[in-house]
């Protein structure tokens, strides 16, 4: 089967049944032989699809007599791929992207439903032509300018039914997503960025309260982009000049990133990362930029001993063997062996010798009290700060789950600053953009650690528009600085800790 649609089909259906939208598409992957045009439309249907569901689920609510809940789960999942082309694929014909949904439905049980599917797309379609001439953009502001809400029975079809004439344009609604108008008051705006972008109404909230109206719509924009990719130079096999001239010599463009002397962003499509020009003889690996920021935060020195205390699948493991020119000891600890074998691969690949791997869970361990010049803790997380990486992320986690995060986080904060001899550093991570998670850990970590005080490096450059809090500690807005979003603190142990 080399069908990209049919293939993006078989995927989200494992997504829908409990799979990781990766694992899903991986799996698919791996049984077939794709053209890169093809496996890149692949992707994108997945991922495009699981990132924009409550949107995509939005309009068969507005356009369809039952709601999205209410259809079959594989048709409903078929209507996604259809819409998705339709929203937010410009390259793909609307004429392409409706008749090979139709022939979805056709292919996968639901042939008795082509006409419905059919009408429901092309009445999508026809709301589309009728505001702006173009069926793949709808204004986004268009809510401003109708008052007058239309009669929502009126405009649903019926099951098989295909509209004659497109309805009542007035009130379609922000992005032509809904037909509602948006009052002005706080829980109306959440309602409408949840539904224009496609998150849920709590993340919303949570962007809001720190970021206010104008910089969370910027927020969900970039977090709904295709992530980029970012590498790190090894310095102690090559360097970035090296690097360039490698990889512009098949053709890679890539750009250098300020403030990170190690890194490279990759500009337009790669293909396979592993046969890119270095990769093999370690000259480099990927990494985001914000996760060489906290490396760097840290600041090891050669010699010194470092445990890094949730370390699995060891990106910035073997980044501060690189800063600490590999002189020195390592302790990568983690409670999961097959991330750890990841760790162990990349470490040889990189041809690194300081690193020793721990298994186990971080708060367990005894044998290292007191024994660390510097400790990082790359805390587990909601990872609300790399979702445009994670295409499902923003429907697995709940208040709930970041809660439940929050006390582990303090947990492994509270253990592992015994790791840290006394005068010695720890640096505390995150890529989640809760203050539940970050701020709120720090403070209450303080507020029962006398011997402990946040040091705000002099000597660590840090991107100009990034906040320096006021109280010492570091967060990477990604619609500001154009890398994951990250939360970083150092903490100095005093001297006269015992």
């Amino acid at each position: 089967m080399t069908n990209p649609r049919q293939l993006a089909f078989i995927a989200l259906r494992d997504v829908h049944k409990g799979a990781y939208a990766d694992v899903a598409l991986d799996r698919v992957l791996q049984k077939v032989n794709l053209a890169d045009n093809d496996r890149r439309l692949l992707t994108e249907l997945v991922y495009g699809s699981v990132r924009r569901q409550r949107t995509l689920d939005s309009l068969i609510d507005q356009l369809a007599k039952k709601k999205s809940d209410q259809q079959p789960q594989y048709l409903r999942t078929i209507l996604h791929l259809g819409f998705y082309q339709l929203r937010y694929q410009e390259r793909i014909p609307a004429s392409a992207a409706v008749n090979t949904t139709v022939q979805l439905a056709k292919e996968n049980g639901f042939s008795g439903l082509t006409g419905f599917v059919n009408g429901l797309l092309r009445q999508y379609i026809r709301l589309a032509e009728k505001i702006k001439g173009d069926p793949l953009q709808l204004p986004e502001n268009l809510v401003e300018h109708f008052d007058n809400l239309p009669d929502l029975e009126n405009l649903s079809p019926k099951r098989g039914e295909v509209l004659n004439s497109p309805p009542s344009l007035q009130g379609l609604g922000a992005g032509g997503l809904a037909f509602v108008t948006f009052p002005d008051d706080v829980k109306s705006q959440v309602e409408r960025l949840g539904i224009l972008h496609s998150f849920p109404d709590w993340i919303i909230q949570v962007w809001l309260e720190q970021l206010g109206l104008a910089e969370t719509e910027q927020l969900c924009e970039w977090m709904n982009q295709s992530p980029t990719i970012d590498l790190r130079i090894n310095p102690l096999h090559t360097s970035i000049e090296e690097v360039e001239a490698a990889l512009q010599s098949v053709g890679i463009l890539v750009r250098r990133i300020s403030h990170l002397p190690q890194a490279l962003r990759l500009i337009g499509s790669t293909g396979s990362i592993q046969k890119l020009p270095g990769f093999k003889e370690g000259w480099w690996t990927v990494q985001d930029s914000s996760a060489q920021l906290v490396s760097h935060l840290l600041d090891p020195q050669s010699g010194e001993v470092v445990i890094d205390a949730c370390a699995a699948p060891g990106g910035k493991t073997t980044h501060i063997a690189e800063l600490m020119a590999d002189k020195g000891k390592i302790w990568a600890c983690d409670r999961t062996p097959s991330r750890l074998r990841k760790l162990q691969e990349n470490s040889q690949r990189l041809n690194l010798q300081s690193i020793q791997i721990y298994t186990g869970d971080s708060r367990h361990f005894a044998q290292f009290q007191n024994t660390a010049d510097r400790v990082l803790l790359d805390a587990p997380c909601s990872g609300l700060g790399t979702m445009h990486r994670h295409a499902d992320a923003r429907w697995r986690q709940t208040p709930e789950s970041v809660q439940e995060l929050s006390l582990l986080q303090k947990e492994l904060l509270t253990h592992t600053s015994t790791f840290v001899k006394p005068g010695g550093v720890l640096v505390y991570a995150t890529c989640t953009l809760h203050p539940a998670e970050n701020e709120q850990v720090i403070s209450a970590f303080l507020a029962e650690s006398p011997d402990w005080q946040i040091e705000s490096p002099s000597d660590f450059e840090f991107p100009d528009s990034a906040r320096n809090m006021p109280q010492g500690w570091f967060k990477v807005w990604p619609h500001r600085q154009d890398m994951d979003g990250f939360f970083m603190v150092r903490l100095r142990k005093t001297n006269n800790s015992e």
